[in-house]
């Protein structure tokens, strides 16, 4: 009797698992990029994780406001960790992990490194913990970008895409 019993409770166990329900995908998908591109994080300078929000019908401008500032995706702030010590934007970084923002314009971006990290969006930004701010160019693009993506050149280069635009970071080795 106490066999059957433990089987029972086994049997009805697996069902109760089996029926958890998961969320479905999210809307703005975490994604990572990393210079240079190896699985070894000895090779690595700088890798940045970050949710990719899509357009859906809106502009880049409705999502990410001119002159206001934005968390540079979706969700969780953006982060960029810096392996070694480098030259964002003209500017020298030392290595450590930062939030990533931007403030939009037209013909360039201001980008920003911040101390603050494991935040949520831009909402708790604080100016008085920028590290750097640096202005990157804006150029256009004949094909529409849908998801927000950001990647490097082979010089090490930041290009941030999304719907028209392209936003270069020059970015090299200190």
């Amino acid at each position: 009797m106490k066999k059957g019993l433990v089987l029972l409770v086994m049997i009805l166990s697996c069902f109760a698992i089996n029926a958890q329900s998961f969320k479905g995908l999210d809307v703005s998908p975490m994604d990572a990029v990393s210079y240079p591109m190896s699985y070894k994080t000895s090779d690595k300078i700088i890798k940045i994780i970050y949710s990719r929000p899509q357009l859906k019908g809106r502009t880049v401008e409705a999502l990410a406001k001119p002159g206001e500032v934005w968390r540079m995706g979706a969700n969780e702030a953006t982060e960029i960790r810096l392996y070694k010590n480098v030259v964002f934007g003209g500017e020298k970084v030392e290595a450590g992990t930062y939030s990533l923002f931007a403030i939009p314009g037209e013909k360039e971006w201001t980008i920003i490194l911040n101390s603050d990290t494991d935040v949520w969006g831009a909402y708790s930004y604080n100016e008085k913990h920028d590290v750097v701010r640096v202005k990157a160019e804006v150029s256009k693009n004949e094909e529409s970008i849908e998801a927000f993506t950001m990647v490097f050149d082979n010089k090490m280069n930041l290009y941030l895409a999304w719907g028209n635009e392209i936003v270069t970071v020059p970015m090299s080795e200190e």
